[in-house]
């Protein structure tokens, strides 16, 4: 997912925004919704999505390591997943070296307590 952000640690960053792009892979049991065949028995990805881009095109941060958490909670926070991969990439990160790409990457698992109260 591409959006158009405000996160870094430099003023021109947060002033001026620049772009990252998001993979969420995301754990869930599919038996249910496979067997169903029903989008409410599973994690509805356009939703998913919607929520993590309003993320990244939100409140800023300094860290791309915030960034990263924040959104592996909102994947969490949706029921269903059981585990999240989050990885923010930073192409236009301002590194004075020649670079594809910086990116931050978090695997994070829902604890009991979180699969009780989801």
């Amino acid at each position: 997912m591409h959006a158009r952000g405000h996160h870094g640690v430099l003023d021109h960053e947060r002033r001026d925004g620049q772009d990252f792009f998001v993979d969420a892979e995301v754990w869930v049991d599919t038996r249910t919704a496979a067997s169903s065949d029903a989008i409410g028995d599973t994690v509805h990805y356009g939703e998913l999505m919607h929520a993590l881009y309003d993320v990244v095109a939100g409140e800023p941060v300094d860290l791309l390591e915030t960034l990263a958490e924040r959104l592996a909670a909102v994947v969490l926070g949706f029921p269903g997943p059981q585990a999240a991969r989050i990885t923010v990439h930073k192409p236009q990160a301002p590194v004075d070296l020649r670079f594809d790409d910086v990116t931050v990457s978090v695997l994070r698992f829902r604890t009991d307590d979180e699969e009780m109260s989801a």
